[in-house]
């Protein structure tokens, strides 16, 4: 099944969660309106929701000049996937941190906290970026975007029927005040559950393709040890503010300061090392074929310390 189609299905079942918030806030009236709703949300998300998820985490576009070492970097490991370059974009977060998103390669986009570029090597981020780029190659962030933008929605919906169904005639609603109070703690798990839905072998697969892409498993797997050891450490205000796009990032942002192992988007950090040591095995130790491009000016990282950006 196509990542078009997985879309398709994903904001259908979108639809019928939002129908059923309305009929409970409302009976058959609200029902129809929060399919109205829907509707619309769809529509936008499926437009908009890479602006939105951006927007969302206060992520600030650069070029060449702002991050020429990083753009050096991505544009080589890009040509080497096959895909046009990416956009870039950075978030101030201390967090090490990463995600890729858009609805085609054509107008893909990859973001990076600054968190990243300061604390890891440029081996480890270098793997990150390969990562994002077979998420993109794999048209994986069509559907991790939309879903996104709807799950906060969900959320939303269920708040404004909290709030606001009170006022409306009881006899609207088929279930009366117990719905709404059900409706304000079940919603936000059903959101969590759509982002579950979004398969995690996608993670398993990206991992594969992106150390393919390098030529080298154990840097990424490098990465995601220190990934997910800072996500224990350091917290990432902006994803804490916006929850619902937690499953779009290479490690689970919200581990840090949640609970919310019980509806993680993310497999286990170490099965995804293990499995990259495996791929390691096969592949030599690393595999080779890849190595970072001289850098045009700045040079290089100096193990992930220098500012790459001004």
């Amino acid at each position: 099944m196509g990542g078009y189609v997985k879309t398709a299905v994903l904001l259908a079942a979108l639809t019928a969660l939002f129908g059923g918030i309305g009929f409970a806030i409302a009976g058959q009236q609200g029902m129809i309106l929060a399919l109205l709703f829907a509707g619309g949300m769809n529509l936008f998300a499926w437009w908009n929701s890479d602006r939105m998820v951006l927007r969302m985490q206060n992520a600030q576009p650069i070029g060449p000049h702002d991050a020429p070492r990083l753009y050096e970097i991505t544009a080589q490991l890009a040509q080497r996937a096959g895909l046009p370059m990416p956009a870039l974009y950075v978030i101030h977060e201390d967090q090490p941190n990463a995600f890729a998103t858009g609805r085609s390669p054509s107008s893909a986009a990859v973001a990076v906290n600054t968190g990243l570029l300061n604390l890891m090597s440029e081996e480890e981020v270098a793997g990150v970026i390969a990562h994002e780029l077979a998420h993109i190659r794999n048209r994986d962030t069509l559907i991790m975007t939309v879903t996104a933008t709807v799950a906060g929605a969900i959320s939303m919906l269920a708040n404004f029927g909290f709030i606001f169904g009170g006022q409306r005639d009881r006899n609207q609603s088929p279930f009366g005040p117990i719905a709404m109070i059900l409706m304000l703690i079940l919603a936000p798990l059903a959101a969590a559950v759509v982002q579950m839905a979004i398969s995690r072998s996608r993670e398993y697969e990206a991992d594969r393709v992106g150390a393919e892409i390098t030529g080298n498993p154990l840097g990424l797997a490098s990465a995601l040890q220190r990934l997910d050891g800072y996500a224990h450490q350091i917290q990432n205000y902006g994803a804490e503010a916006n929850p619902a796009a937690a499953h779009m990032f290479i490690i689970n942002p919200l581990s840090g300061a949640r609970m919310d192992n019980l509806f993680s988007t993310h497999p286990s950090t170490a099965n995804r090392v293990a499995a990259l040591h495996d791929l390691a095995g096969r592949m030599g130790q690393g595999g080779g074929g890849w190595s970072a491009p001289a850098p045009a000016s700045g040079g290089p990282w100096s193990q992930g310390r220098r500012n790459p950006w001004g």
